[in-house]
C-alpha cells in the first residue's frame, strides 16, 4: 500500500513538473532542461553535450539552466 502511494505521489510530481516546464520556461530554457535532465524522452546529457547540440557555449548552458531551475522551483512552490 505504501509503494502504491509513493508511486502515485511520484506520478503527480512528474505531472506537475511537466506542466511547469511547458508553462513557465522559454523554448531555449525548455530545451536545456529537457536535454540536461532527460525529460520528454531525452537521455540526460552533460552541459558540454547540450552546448554542442544547441550551438552555444557550456557557460551559457549553465546560466540558462540556473535561470530555468529557479523559475521551475518558484512555480512548483506556488502550485503546491
Amino acid at each position: 500500500e505504501e509503494d502504491l502511494l509513493e508511486e502515485l505521489s511520484a506520478r503527480e510530481n512528474a505531472r506537475l513538473l511537466r506542466a511547469a516546464v511547458a508553462r513557465v520556461l522559454t523554448e531555449q530554457e525548455r530545451q536545456v532542461v529537457c536535454l540536461r535532465y532527460g525529460l520528454m524522452g531525452h537521455a540526460p546529457q552533460k552541459q558540454w553535450e547540450v552546448a554542442k547540440v544547441l550551438g552555444i557555449s557550456r557557460s551559457y548552458v549553465s546560466r540558462i539552466e540556473k535561470r530555468a531551475l529557479g523559475k521551475l522551483r518558484a512555480e512548483l512552490e506556488r502550485v503546491q
